[in-house]
């Protein structure tokens, strides 16, 4: 069969398209946080409150995305939030002052947070259908979509100062990815409330059907739910706070020129393609557990030495580390949520966000009260706290590879 008719990578290719477009779109405008900052005349702290407003959006979206993800399920959620987070771009660089700026961000994290759910919905859905592992993949294009912004920023700063130009051509690209989505998603029908076939939710599976699935009861999540949560929120503050921040520390305090700071970004989302790429056969052979551990502890001692040493050339080693070892931790956690079910599944998504987005700012924050290097010490030391978290959360034991000829729909 060839892959444009197999089903499994005509739904990879479409989910893929999704995970593309929001590490773009994210990427995209914080690699303008530079120019941002000086056309509305910011400080530090302002640029923290900004990017706060992202984090508070996605914080305050997860009720609305349960919501939504049951009452237009997860293929619809995602097209739509996609194509908001594009034009949402064009408002951010069309923003007259600070408060519109605001208010732009703040949309901008409860549309990451319906798009991050649903389309991490679609991926474990996906996996459980066919029995095959495609989620660290998938996380691998989301990086992609980092370095493919972080590029197309550093070659528009160098031909062009208007960030309005650069969204523009930006938008364009997101449009066509939308596209490209559309025509391969799962059918919802097959994926009640967006949860992947095959989850193990106890309470669903005893309880007879729900003609009001909108009005179900959220029960409290298990304690290994909470260790996932905060392995999630910790993961992802370093992942995000990389690549708010990494172009800047490289332009003020490692003294990089303007048109070598935004390569901090691309660094970063280098090494996570690469680890990401090759982290679903790292999880087949040694386990998410290991796998989790031993990537967080590299990350968080690499950007600890790369901090201590100083300079342009130890920050970018540092970056690489980080990038190497916190690459598989999403996916992995994605994959163990999606084991317990969709409520599951829907909580890690949305603290995954909020640590996305709400992590930058707390790393400004302490940056204005001290410097941005202690702000990226905290970034390490969230590093080493999801190697902490990981020892509490029970992950199962390593998968034998699926063939391709049993890779077939359920």
């Amino acid at each position: 069969m060839s892959r444009l008719h197999d089903p499994f990578r005509r739904g990879q290719l479409a989910i893929a398209a999704l995970f593309l477009s929001l590490g773009f779109q994210y990427a995209t405008w914080a690699a303008r946080i530079p120019a941002i900052k000086s056309d509305l005349g910011l400080s530090a702290a302002e640029v923290g409150v900004l990017l706060m407003a992202a984090g508070v959006g996605a914080a305050v979206s997860f009720p609305a995305v349960a919501w939504l993800m049951r009452r237009m399920g997860s293929r619809r959620l995602s097209l739509l939030s996609q194509l908001g987070l594009a034009l949402l771009l064009l408002a951010l660089a069309a923003a007259p002052n600070y408060p519109v700026a605001l208010l732009v961000m703040c949309a901008d994290g409860v549309l990451v947070g319906c798009l991050n759910v649903a389309m991490n919905a679609q991926g474990a859905a996906l996996e459980a259908r066919h029995e095959r592992n495609t989620m660290a993949r998938l996380h691998a294009v989301f990086s992609a979509g980092s370095l493919l912004a972080a590029l197309l920023a550093s070659g528009m700063t160098a031909a062009t100062g208007s960030v309005a130009a650069h969204f523009g051509v930006a938008v364009a690209l997101l449009v066509a990815l939308g596209a490209t989505a559309r025509t391969g998603l799962l059918d919802d029908a097959t994926t009640p409330d967006g949860a992947a076939p095959g989850a193990t939710d106890p309470a669903a599976a005893e309880a007879p059907a729900d003609p009001e699935p909108a009005r179900r009861r959220w029960t409290l999540p298990s304690r290994p739910t909470l260790w996932m949560c905060c392995a999630m929120v910790f993961g992802t503050v370093a992942e995000g706070a990389m690549n708010d921040w990494s172009a800047l520390y490289l332009k003020d305090i490692a003294e990089a020129s303007a048109e070598l700071a935004p390569l901090g970004i691309a660094v970063v989302s280098g090494m996570m393609v690469v680890a990401r790429l090759f982290a679903d056969g790292w999880r087949s052979r040694f386990g998410d557990g290991r796998v989790v551990l031993l990537g967080s502890a590299v990350a968080a001692a690499g950007l600890a030495a790369a901090l201590v040493s100083g300079g342009v050339a130890p920050a970018l080693a540092g970056f690489a580390c980080m990038g190497l070892g916190i690459a598989a931790v999403t996916p992995c956690v994605y994959a163990a949520a999606a084991r317990q079910g969709s409520d599951a599944l829907t909580l890690v998504a949305a603290m995954g966000t909020t640590g996305l987005l709400a992590g930058p700012p707390l790393i400004g924050f302490i940056a204005g009260a001290s410097s941005l290097a202690w702000g990226m010490g905290a970034v390490a030391a969230s590093a080493g706290a999801v190697a902490l978290c990981g020892t509490r959360i029970r992950w199962t034991a390593p998968a034998a590879p699926v063939a391709r000829s049993e890779a077939t729909p359920a």
